[in-house]
Order: C-alpha cells, then structure tokens, then sequence
C-alpha cells in the first residue's frame, strides 16, 4: 500500500527525491531489492548531495548481496556526512558480509589475513618468487598490488585475477596451493589444461627487480590556488564585517560587505543567504526574494550543505509572507523543509495554512448566498430529503458561520438523518453564537432524549423554557419534558431498588451525587418532608441533580 501512495505521489512531483527514497525503502521492506535499487539510483541522480540517498542504495546491494558495491556506496555517503551513524553500521556489515563469504571460501577473515601477507617490501617478494616473477612486469598487476596494500578489502575485488590469488598464496607461504589452480603452477590468468598437451613452460626470471616506486611527496600550492585561497580568505573577513554591522543594524553597511565577499568568492551560499537576511530587515523583500533565488542556485551549482538550501528557501518563504503571497510562502516553507526538517520553519508553515484557510473562507462568505442556501434547505427539510438538506445547512455555514439558524437547521436534519452526536454539537454552536435562542435548547433536548441521556435532555429542556419568554415552544418543551419522565418511569419499574442502587453506583456521575453532604441532606429532608422538594427545585443545579438521580431510580 505504501508503495501504491508513493507511486501516485512520484506521478504528481517526478522532482521529488524524498518520494523516490521513502519508496525504495518500503521495496527493499518487501525484498524487492532490484526495484529499491533503481529507485535509490533516481535519488542520488536528483539529489546528490543528500546522505540517506546512499544509505538507502546500500541498503538495496546489501540484498542483493553485492557486498563489494554496498561498501562503495556507503563510503560515497560517508564523504558527505562522515558521522552518518545509518551508513557507518551499512559499511560495518557490508564488510562483514564480505568477511563472513571469504570464511566459506577457506580464507577467513580476508581483512586481517590479507592485511598481513601484504606488508612490507611486497614487490621485491614476488619478484623473487618463481611463479609471481613475470607479473611483476606488467603494470596493471602492480597498481593492484598497491592498492590491496592501502586496502586490503581491495583483495575481493580483484578476486577474478588469478594472478592476485597466486601472489597471494606465495606470500602467505602457501606454495603447494599452486597445484590446485587450474593449469598448475605459473599458469596464466584463465588457462584451463587441455587433454594430451604438455605442461607448460617455466617463465623466464627477469633480467632484474623491478624499480621500486617512490611515493609522491605533496605539490606546493600554484600560484592561482594562492590566489584562491588569499581571495577566500578576504571574503571571510569581509563577511564578519558585513554580520558586525548587520547585528549593529548598519544595513547598508552590511550589504556592501557581504557584496565584497560575494565579488572575491561567488560560490559560496552563505554569503548570499546572509545579504538576503538584510534585505529582509529592511522590508525590501521583492530583493530578498531575489538574493534568495541567487543563494539557491549558487548552492545547487557547488553543492553546498542541505541546510544551507533549506535556509534560503525558508527565507523566499518569509519574504512571501509579508508580502502577503500566502500561496507562493506556503510553496517555499514546504520547499525548505524538503531540504531539512526546521521547527522554526515548520510553525510558519502551519501558521501560514491557518491563515491562508481563514483567508479562503473569508473570500467565500455572503449572507445573501447563505439566505439563499438555508431556504433550499428548508424546503428540502420540508420534502423529507434530509441528506439534501443537510448539505444545503451546511453550504449556508460556509457562507455564513455567524448565523445561529443555520446550525440549529442543520441540527434538524441530522437528527432526521440519526447522526446525534454531530447534532448536539451543532446544537451547542449555535447556543454559543446566541444563548437566547430556544429551538436550539429544544432540539439539543431531542437529541439527548434519542440517545436516553433523560436527566441531561431535562436540564436542555429546563433552559428552553427560561430563554422562551414569548412562550411560542411551550407546547414542543411540555411533550418532550412528557416523553423523557415516561421514559425514565419504564426504565426504573423494570429494575428493584437495590438494583438501581447498584447501577449507580458504578456510575460516577450519580455516585458522585450519592456521596455529595449536600445532596444526602436534601435527600434526608424530601423524605421527610415532600414539601421541601419544591422549594429545592427553585434551586437550577438542585433541579438538575435531582433529575439525574430520578434518571437512575434513586428518586
């Protein structure tokens, strides 16, 4: 599945290295490593300079068991983030793959065993050797040579040269080893023995040892590189000059000195990234934009770290901000965190989204339109055709989220439509916009009775009678007062009274009113005197609590 999303992801943003990567790791989780690999490929093709590009490319050749590859890949990884801890461990067990197929090859650890055959004056060895003499000459087998020396794992790689395994087994004193080779001793690389031919010939001895070869001391700088470096140097300096000044909000200053260390070194982002951060200070952010572009596209062509990348972009996005191009900000905060992932930056883009969400709905309310979208809805209300008109109570919200009418219609219909829990919600919306209006009460008091919660649908239908002055629901309040005592009255004649003493007790709201000292003193007085019970149903949270308890047969 997660494969599936990530295709369809990689169809609408082809640029996008991090889909490529999250998809070959979900193929390499599915064993699909051929698959993982191509796409590990199109990651470091799109992004070279990103660490876990490598990682996730290892990963797909440690599948495929190409060790050797693995251990290039990762190596390739570690040059650009040498504390990579992901492609350190990749690296550790590429090599001990390699280590642990060599054992099965009777050659043990190769690392450590090739490490020892090859130290020392290793071409004067073989040149004295008989069988590894004539190699000597050709220079291919040399460099080879040297480089299993720098590298002894270097030795897998050269595995098809039979002429290195020959050297090898010589310098490892394996001499007798040479008549198990295929063509006996001295044979060359790839010869087989034919049927009915002669042995072959010894090789003649060279005429001398071959020149040892000198190590190249380090050339002395060029004039040009001084002159680089000189110039590098120069822009440093001017670059804390241009941040004195920027902190001492000298912004003119500023920009003359990091346009000073942009003239001596142009490759170098920061320079362009910090001259963008003025701009930015002095509200000139159509420059800022620009610089910023300039900084990303400096970064890209010399391949400068990721955070580097990610701050530019962020900057672009801020600017945009100001600008009040929410769009194109919310477009370059999602750039930025592509590159790295920034709380900084990720709060502005979140903040941004809010107020780019607000901004849309703003642009979208009419009150007219929402009239128009609450009278269809009426009608359709009218006709029975709940869902319908439900959609239209809603249209009329977005056009209109202010006005309490259109939650308190869109409350009927889902009542209508048996989706209570969003009908109470709607209900107290409304309630919250005008606390005055009644057939909210009322309709919040139907929804509760649907979901038996009659102590709860009481107190609604209590607060509807307070807020119908005009006593216009009198008669819609009485009928559902009527319908919820009916109702508690069946519930309590089909259970005892230890029964409902049990029952809520394991209920913490009516427990709770249980072991509250003020209510077992009311309690105490209604059975004494019935008459007390009117005056504490003066009292509105005495009249909501004794309804509860009446809604759990204690009352």
């Amino acid at each position: 599945e997660a494969v599936k999303l990530f295709t369809q992801a990689i169809e609408l943003d082809p640029k996008n290295h991090v889909l490529y990567s999250n998809r070959s790791a979900s193929l390499s989780s599915l064993k699909k490593f051929d698959e993982a690999l191509k796409d590990a490929e199109k990651t470091i093709e799109i992004k070279q300079d990103w660490p876990k590009g490598y990682s996730r490319k290892g990963a797909a050749q440690l599948g495929l068991r190409q060790y050797a590859e693995a251990c290039e890949t990762f190596e390739a990884g570690l040059k650009l983030d040498p504390n990579n801890a992901p492609l350190k461990k990749g690296l550790a067990d590429a090599e001990a793959a390699i280590n642990k197929e060599a054992e099965g090859m009777g050659f043990g650890d190769i690392g450590s065993k090739v490490k020892g055959a090859f130290e020392g004056d290793v071409i004067a060895k073989l040149a004295a050797n008989p069988t590894t003499a004539a190699y000597i000459a050709d220079a291919s087998f040399v460099a080879k040579i040297k480089a299993i020396q720098a590298d002894p794992n270097k030795m897998r790689e050269y595995a098809d040269d039979q002429r290195i395994t020959m050297a090898l087994f010589a310098l490892m004193g394996m001499g007798d080893m040479f008549s198990q080779m295929p063509g006996g001793a001295g044979a060359p690389p790839g010869a087989e023995p034919q049927a009915g031919s002669p042995p072959p010939a010894p090789k003649a001895e060279p005429e001398s040892a071959p020149e040892k070869m000198e190590v190249d001391e380090p050339a002395e700088l060029t004039e040009e590189d001084k002159e680089a470096k000189a110039k590098k140097e120069q822009a440093e300096a001017a670059k804390a000059k241009g941040n004195a000044a920027y902190k001492a909000r000298k912004f003119e200053e500023a920009l003359e000195h990091y346009d000073q260390a942009i003239e001596l070194n142009p490759a170098d982002i920061t320079y362009y990234n910090n001259k963008a951060a003025v701009y930015f200070e002095m509200g000139k952010y159509d420059e800022c934009i620009e610089t910023g572009d300039q900084a990303y596209e400096v970064g890209r062509e010399n391949r400068a770290e990721y955070k580097h990348i990610a701050k530019a972009l962020g900057r672009i996005g801020s600017a945009y901000s100001k600008k009040d191009d929410y769009e194109s900000a919310i477009k370059y905060y999602n750039r930025s965190l592509a590159e790295q992932r920034s709380a900084d930056v990720l709060n502005k883009l979140r903040a941004l989204e809010k107020l780019q969400k607000q901004r849309e709905e703003d642009a979208y309310r009419d009150a007219d339109k929402s009239n128009e979208a609450r009278e269809r809805g009426n009608e359709l209300f009218k006709a029975a055709k709940y869902a319908e008109a439900q959609k239209e109570y809603t249209e009329a919200i977005k056009r209109n989220p202010d006005d309490a009418r259109n939650y308190s219609n869109r409350a009927a219909s889902l009542i209508k439509l048996m989706a209570i829990p969003d009908a109470i919600k709607d209900c107290e919306k409304c309630i919250s916009i005008d606390p005055a209006y009644v057939k909210a009460y009322v309709r919040k008091g139907d929804a509760l009775f649907r979901m038996r919660e009659y102590a709860e649908a009481l107190d609604a239908l209590d607060e509807a009678k307070k807020q119908d002055t005009a006593k216009k629901s009198t008669a819609e309040i009485d009928q559902l007062e009527i319908k919820c005592y009916n109702a508690i009255n069946e519930a309590n004649s089909r259970i005892t009274p230890e029964e409902a003493l049990k029952n809520a007790q394991a209920n913490p709201k009516v427990a709770s009113l249980l072991g509250n000292p003020v209510m077992q003193n009311i309690l105490q007085q209604m059975q004494s005197d019935p008459r007390a019970a009117r005056e504490h149903l003066k009292n509105p949270a005495v009249a909501s609590n004794l309804r509860k308890l009446m809604a759990a047969g204690i009352v």
